[in-house]
């Protein structure tokens, strides 16, 4: 309890510490123009406000220019923003708490054509890449736990009993923090690209899918 109030507490100050985003744009637009199309992200700050301004950052900042999808699997999502040609990583700032849980009582999910940020096991370890779902993707959802531990849960469509700290790594969930509104005919192209295995990583397009720029659009 007094971890998930610290969270909590250090989200709300984070969340202050962000400039504030435009009144005049309330839902910012992000193309992304790709070698194989363009593809027009609309950001949801009232689900999201940490990652919308975090993912605002990097795109203002030049960031995601040459970086590729560099995993894409057909039936799940496209990722990237983390790596350019080569598959050198690109380095990044700090990451940021997670905000799937609040996307979650805002009515935002891990849906076909949402964003959502990529992350390491660690919940609060998002930083720049990012995944476009290309399915409805039910268990990247933040789920709220009964009291009591261990406690019962479901798991990729599978109830199962671990103890409570498990539970609320394995439950923590995706933050999603937009929609694909132009371009999911492009996500449809990229996520058929032919993939392969590439200096020990799994599901890379054997060509690569590029992103050429990364704008705030009106």
């Amino acid at each position: 309890m007094k971890l998930s109030r610290r969270i909590t507490i250090a989200t709300l100050m984070l969340a202050c510490a962000f400039p504030a985003i435009a009144a005049d744009q309330p839902h910012p637009k992000v193309s992304l123009k790709t070698n194989m199309g363009e593809i027009v992200i609309e950001l949801v700050p009232e689900a999201a406000p940490v990652t919308v301004e975090n993912f605002l950052k990097y795109v203002r900042s030049g960031h995601y220019k040459g970086t590729l999808f560099h995993r894409v699997i057909d039936g799940f999502m496209i990722q990237g923003g983390g790596y350019t040609k080569g598959l050198k990583e690109k380095p990044t700032g700090k990451p940021i708490p997670l905000e799937a849980r609040r996307a979650l009582e805002a009515g935002l999910k891990n849906d076909i054509g949402t964003i959502a940020m990529a992350r390491t096991q660690d919940p609060n370890s998002a930083s720049a890449q990012f995944f476009i779902n290309v399915r409805d993707n039910e268990f990247l959802n933040h789920q709220i736990l009964p009291d009591g531990d261990p406690v019962e849960f479901v798991f990729r469509g599978t109830p199962i009993v671990k103890p409570r700290a498990q539970a609320l790594m394995a439950t923590a969930g995706y933050t999603p923090f937009g929609r694909v509104i132009k371009g999911m005919d492009v996500v449809e192209k990229i996520k058929l690209v032919e993939t392969g295995s590439t200096g020990g990583m799994q599901d890379v397009p054997k060509k690569d899918v590029v992103i050429e720029s990364a704008t705030v659009i009106k």
